[in-house]
Order: C-alpha cells, then structure tokens, then sequence
C-alpha cells in the first residue's frame, strides 16, 4: 500500500501528518510511503531524515496525491482535491461542521474521506485522539504567551528590594488545553482559578492546585463527547455577569471554551475588560471561532482599555516539531485500525472507522457535516 505526505499548502502551516518515526514503522511494515520535498521542513524535518527512514522523496504533487491514502494535517484545498484520484483515502482535520464546501468536493470527487476531529472520544480511541494531542500544546502555549506579555511575574519573589506578590491566572474551559495551561502556570508559580460549566471537571482542576470557580447556572452542562453544552441567552448572560466579577480580579486570563460547529461563546465581555487591571492579559485560545472574548481580534494582538488581548490562530503549528509528533502517532493508530495482513480495510461496522468517515461513494456520509453541507 502506498502512502502520500504532501507539503501543506495553507499559509501558517508548519506541522507535517508523518514524522520519520512514524514511517519507519509504516515502510518497516512493507507500505511505501511517498513524501513531498520539504514536507517537514518547517517543523525542522529534513529530507534526509525521511529518506533515512525509508520514504521515497518527491518533488511531483502528483505521485504523493495519487497514492492509496493521503495523510493531511489542515483540509485540503481545492487544487488539492483535485489531485487526488476517485476511491482514494484521505485523512486529516477536515473541520467537517464548518468546511462545507471542502466537503461537498471531497464527495464529488468520490474521495473515502476521514475527519481527525470526527474520531469518537472512546476509550479505544484514544490513541487516535488528535483533538486532545493538539490541545495539550495549545494551553501549553497559551500559558507561556500570557506569561510572556504580562509585565509581571508569574511567582513570588522575595528580593532585597522587597517582596513581589505571584501573578493570579484565570483559565476558561477546563477541557485538555484549560488543564494544560494550568499545569503550565502552576509550574511557573503563578496562582491559578478555573472554571468551567461541566461540574465534572472540577476534581480535576483542583487536583492540579488550582481554585474551582463555581456559578449556578442551572444544573451540570456537559454534553455528548465531554463537551460542553451550549448555554440559554439567560444562562449566557448570567455566566457573563459573574464572570466579570471574577475577571476583574486577575492577572491574566485564558480561555479555551468551544461548542463544536458553533460559534465560541462569549465569556468575557467588554464591561469585564474594563473592570481588569491596567497591564494585564488575556490569551483566547477560541480566536478560530470567533473569540471568547468580545474583543478579540482573530489572529491579532490588540489593546483595549489598557488590557493585552491575544487570539492566535493556529497554535499548535508555533511548536511545530512536537505537534507533528503527536499528529503523526493519531495518524499512525487510526492507519493500523484500517490495515489487516498489509492491506487498507475499511470496516464500517467499527464504530471509529464509521464515525471518523465524513465522505464516501460520492456521498456525504457524517451527519453533522451533511446537514453543515445543506446549510
């Protein structure tokens, strides 16, 4: 079986789907596995080190899209699909909720394809989970930046010159990237609240050292997946009225809150902006959704009412190398779940094969994505 690793076209992309790792083990297997040059290049990947792991090296888009799966990390554009040859594999993040014209061309042109994000959040799939992978290097990230562009430090320090008081750090969302960047600041010294509407999470914020912040908004919002819900105009705007409360009192804040398919909710106002003290920081890890913050500018760094507001896209590409790791052993799992005696088997029967699968035959088989689609 051959597999293809392009080079990722989109501006900002650093991450590769395969590392040497990875393709040793794959070619080790008797796969062929075919790389564009310079795939890995800006994760600092070689071309030597892919050859030395056994990948045939190209500088034809073509021999890579032609192969019997192509592996991706950002959704294929329309050149791209182009490319790719009817009753081909494609895996990546497809972002099949909101792609939906990216989608409907993976099905016209009667491409098997295969969403990342779409992998059920089972046990037994966990291996594969590339959601939580990347989140983990996003609130690591996050918690570095507010540190960075707070003008304060993070822990206590006790000086000749006097004692500085530790930097309070408020997480939004206590999913994989909210726990990161607590773990991350709590190892900086800094002192940490989270918050979060699943009531089950908070053992697990506390369990990292830091303070649960508790509203009533009526009830455990958790919802299919260890997602969170979406909340009522009611219960939106009394979340934000408390949290504003909370927010004024902090050094830095992070949020990292998302409703799949939807726009990410609001959590920090422009009325709680006002109320933080001058200097200090918020990092929105949702910017790709539109922000939790009201203020925030996607892919920018703005200041307003003398509060830092960041909202990076794409973080985990900034830690490109060890991102392409992670990506690379989801891929390599889900790549062994569909191969038996060397051959790509698609069972549908399997529950994470049937739920990962957004297009196939010519036809939009994921639910979400078919009704983002008729949209």
């Amino acid at each position: 079986m051959q597999i293809g690793v392009p080079k990722e076209s989109v501006a900002g992309e650093r991450r590769v789907a395969l590392v040497p790792e990875a393709v040793r083990k794959l070619t080790g297997q008797d796969h062929k596995v075919v790389v564009e040059r310079g795939a890995g290049a800006a994760a600092m990947i070689p071309d030597a080190v892919f050859e030395e792991a056994g990948a045939t090296l190209t500088d034809d888009p073509g021999a890579v899209y032609g192969s019997d799966v192509v592996v991706k990390v950002a959704p294929p554009t329309a050149d791209e699909i182009a490319r790719l040859k009817s009753g081909n594999v494609v895996i990546g993040f497809l972002a099949p909720l909101t792609n939906a014209e990216g989608v409907r061309e993976l099905a016209s042109a009667g491409v098997t394809s295969f969403a990342m994000e779409a992998i059920p959040r089972i046990s037994r799939a966990q291996s594969m989970d590339a959601l939580s992978s990347q989140a983990n290097i996003s609130g690591y990230r996050a918690a570095l930046m507010g540190a960075q562009e707070l003008g304060r430090f993070y822990p206590m320090l006790m000086t000749a010159a006097g004692t500085i008081r530790p930097a309070t750090v408020l997480v939004l969302g206590a999913g994989v990237a909210g726990l990161q960047a607590i773990a991350t600041a709590r190892r900086l010294g800094a002192v940490l609240q989270g918050f979060d509407v699943r009531a089950a999470v908070k053992e697990q914020v506390e369990s990292l050292g830091a303070h649960f912040l508790e509203f009533d908004l009526g009830g455990d919002l958790e919802g299919a997946g260890g997602y969170a819900k979406e909340l009522t105009p009611e219960q939106q705007a009394r979340q934000q009225e408390l949290m504003a409360e909370a927010i004024g009192k902090v050094d830095v804040v992070i949020t990292t809150a998302l409703v799949p398919g939807r726009r990410a909710p609001i959590l920090v106002t422009e009325a709680a902006v006002k109320k933080m003290k001058p200097g200090s920081v918020i990092v929105d890890l949702a910017g790709e959704a539109g922000g939790n913050c009201e203020l925030s500018e996607p892919g920018k760094t703005v200041i307003r009412h003398d509060v830092k507001i960041l909202a990076p896209l794409n973080v985990p590409s900034t830690m490109a190398e060890h991102a392409s790791q992670l990506y690379a052993r989801n891929v390599q799992s889900l790549l062994e779940l569909m191969i038996d005696d060397g051959q790509l088997k698609l069972d549908f029967e399997d529950e994470i094969i049937a739920g990962a699968c957004v297009t196939r035959d010519g036809e939009i088989v994921h639910a979400g994505a078919k009704a983002a689609a008729a949209a």
